[in-house]
């Protein structure tokens, strides 16, 4: 007979369905771990959302919503989608210099409010221009029908950044190279992070799920050439090319990417929903 417990003891974990994220789920056949977990697949957004209503146990989440809800939920340490410099996949492709949008319409098309918010800061205090926000579908080419600039992140950015924009003449600034250029220090997307009622339930098997996701970014970076190729298979991107891309996001956690988080809150946290010196508890800190 079927034991709802048996079933419930697998920790619901999330799963973004960006290829930022492969490395860090490639490896978990790998490891054998996979089978361990109930994995739910999503977007950002919608994984975050369910992290904070408590659909999910362990998962990725955004780094604003980290923040507004840090009270429920532990972060797991040296794991994370983030950056030291370029990113690739989060960007703003403007028809004209940045300096100039003063005023001018800018596309959302993002899903990310973490990205959304780092780009009206820079815009705002980095450049110092206030464009007239709305926000759209991901769609480059309908964007900049009605837009002179355009905020995109994951797969959609990847492909404006590679493909779209150089064919259109498009200028492409990229939201970790600015904010490095701006603070000097790395930017932190999403961070993988527990409930704090599962983390008290249920401590041995939060260890284990972090564990086996250090191990799977371990053998996926080990083994990125096989990552990509598997990738480019049904991606439009060549291996070469994402390669690259897993190479040079960031997927670690530690005190300088605490570092790079403490200052995006101090800037943003009064406007978005957080206190500016707001804590992170770090599992095991």
């Amino acid at each position: 007979m079927d034991n709802p417990a048996s079933r419930r003891s697998r920790p619901r974990v999330g799963h973004i369905q960006f290829l930022n994220c492969l490395p860090l789920y490639w490896g978990l056949a790998r490891t054998g771990t996979l089978l361990d977990l109930e994995l739910t697949k999503d977007t950002p957004e919608k994984l975050s959302e369910q992290l904070v209503r408590g659909d999910l146990d362990i998962g990725p989440i955004t780094l604003v919503e980290f923040l507004k809800h840090a009270d429920q939920l532990v972060a797991l340490p040296d794991i994370a989608v983030g950056c030291d410099g370029p990113v690739m996949s989060c960007v703003i492709v403007s028809q004209q210099p940045l300096d100039r949008l003063d005023g001018a319409r800018v596309a959302l098309g993002s899903t990310s409010r973490t990205s959304v918010r780092l780009a009206q800061l820079l815009l705002a205090e980095h450049v110092g221009v206030t464009p007239d926000y709305y926000t759209c579908p991901p769609d480059l080419g309908l964007m900049m029908q009605e837009a002179e600039a355009a905020v995109l992140i994951g797969d959609a950015a990847l492909r404006a950044n590679l493909h779209d924009a150089p064919r259109l003449g498009l200028q492409v600034h990229d939201l970790g190279a600015m904010w490095k250029e701006w603070t000097g220090l790395p930017f932190v997307f999403a961070v993988w992070a527990a409930r704090r009622d599962y983390l008290e339930r249920e401590p041995h098997v939060v260890r284990q799920v972090h564990e086996a996701f250090l191990a799977s970014r371990d053998v996926s970076l080990e083994e990125v050439a096989k990552v990509a190729e598997q990738a480019a298979r049904w991606e439009s991107f060549d291996a070469g090319v994402l390669e690259r891309y897993f190479t040079t996001l960031d997927f670690r956690f530690g005190p300088d990417q605490l570092a790079g988080v403490t200052e995006f809150a101090r800037r943003v946290g009064p406007t978005t929903g957080f206190a500016a010196d707001v804590k992170v508890d770090l599992l095991g800190g």
